[in-house]
């Protein structure tokens, strides 16, 4: 023990001789190992100088390209555009489409806007229309007498447009004048509506309909047979109407008729008295309601109406409005007013609907509608123009409604 003790201290105290052979070959692996590193770290800074240089390149020709395109007239971010319009372009056209065909119904068109410029087509009416549509309708009338009823039978349409009759059916409107003094002014004493004829340009109906009708009242009333395309998720499209007077119907016999259809139009059953008011600086319009004349002949506690306001802008329609229900009166106060905000500038195509409806516990019924806008025909543009000129001052007018 004591001896491998003295043994380590020897040891320590003597260091073992190292040869030099071992020294020099230590000496030439640190100098390897340290000309290996500086080999790696050129290799990096040779590939990184590479992708910088690669990099630069890449964006001057890129924007070489850019410029290329630009001198052909479009940049990167117009074709990109481009693109999506292109694939938002058939759901915007048919949304176009489905405003445009509820429009036509309401007798307003806009033209479509134009894809070269920003300007928009006039708003007008349908004065350019055919007075005659194609087709006959064929129907019988009777009058008794005896117990003062009328009789109408709808028998058939014939040759109507292929394009229309996919759903077809007759709606008949007994239409009685309110008074002398107001010859245009109607009420709508009845309404009826036959069945649908599907895939027919000659639909066979044979629907009779019976009503109530004094003989004095013959005189200042008239039947009006509307043909139209039943279209279930909106307003039905018309066809072209026949309209006979029952001046003639004084006798217990029955009546053929078969007469040619005529350009569809529209009965006034009331006014309106609406405020427009222009707010150019936050982009608004205020439609005011103030007053509803209907053509009823007596007041009825148990009806009800209300009003729907619609703002179409540039075949955009913006989200409607409702009054809050009025009893139905011969003269109806509302005095309420209604802030849109517009999307364009409001030197841009609008228009403004106004749907009056009747309530009660069968359900809801139009009553009718007025239509004013910005390049509207006669009163409607008359009334659009004063209140351009009359900026932040309310602007009212009355307007037929019309159905």
């Amino acid at each position: 023990m004591t001896q491998g003790i003295s043994g380590l201290l020897f040891i320590q105290g003597h260091p073992l001789p190292v040869s030099d052979i071992w020294k020099y070959g230590m000496l030439a692996l640190s100098v390897f190992l340290l000309l290996v590193a500086l080999i790696i770290l050129t290799c990096q800074l040779c590939e990184c100088q590479k992708a910088s240089t690669f990099g630069k390149e890449r964006k001057h020709s890129s924007e070489n390209w850019n410029g290329i395109r630009q001198e052909n007239g479009f940049k990167g971010k117009r074709s990109v555009t481009s693109r999506l319009d292109i694939a938002q372009q058939p759901y915007h056209a048919i949304k176009v489409q489905r405003v445009q065909r509820e429009l036509k119904k309401l007798g307003v068109y806009f033209s479509p806007p134009s894809t070269s410029s920003n300007a928009v087509g006039h708003l007008g009416s349908d004065m350019a229309a055919p007075d005659r549509s194609q087709g006959k309708l064929r129907f019988s009338l009777l009058y008794n007498r005896k117990r003062l009823e009328l009789h109408l039978t709808v028998t058939e349409a014939l040759g109507l447009s292929s394009q229309g009759c996919t759903k077809t059916f007759i709606q008949a409107k007994l239409l009685s004048c309110v008074s002398s003094q107001t010859p245009d002014l109607q009420h709508v004493a009845h309404e009826w509506q036959t069945q649908v004829v599907k895939n027919c340009s000659s639909p066979t109906f044979g629907d009779q309909f019976v009503c109530t009708l004094q003989e004095t009242e013959l005189a200042k009333s008239s039947l009006k047979l509307e043909v139209k395309h039943f279209d279930k998720y909106s307003r039905h499209i018309p066809l072209g109407e026949v309209r006979i007077a029952l001046n003639a119907l004084k006798t217990s016999q029955s009546l053929e008729f078969c007469e040619e259809l005529q350009k569809a139009t529209k009965d006034a059953v009331g006014e309106v008295l609406v405020s427009l008011k222009c707010l150019p600086i936050s982009q608004r319009i205020e439609v005011g309601l103030l007053k509803v004349k209907t053509a009823s002949l007596c007041s009825d506690p148990e009806k009800r109406i209300f009003a729907r306001i619609d703002v179409f802008c540039n075949l955009l329609k913006q989200k409607h409005q409702k009054s809050k229900p009025k009893t139905l009166a011969a003269s109806t106060v509302f005095n309420e007013t209604f802030l849109f905000h517009l999307p364009e500038s409001i030197v841009w195509d609008y228009a403004v609907l106004i749907s009056i409806y009747e309530t009660d516990s069968r359900g809801r019924q139009l009553v009718g509608q007025a239509v004013l806008g910005k390049r509207g025909p006669n009163d409607r543009n008359d009334h659009w123009d004063r209140m351009m000129h009359s900026i932040q001052q309310p602007v009212a007018k009355w307007h037929p409604l019309l159905i």
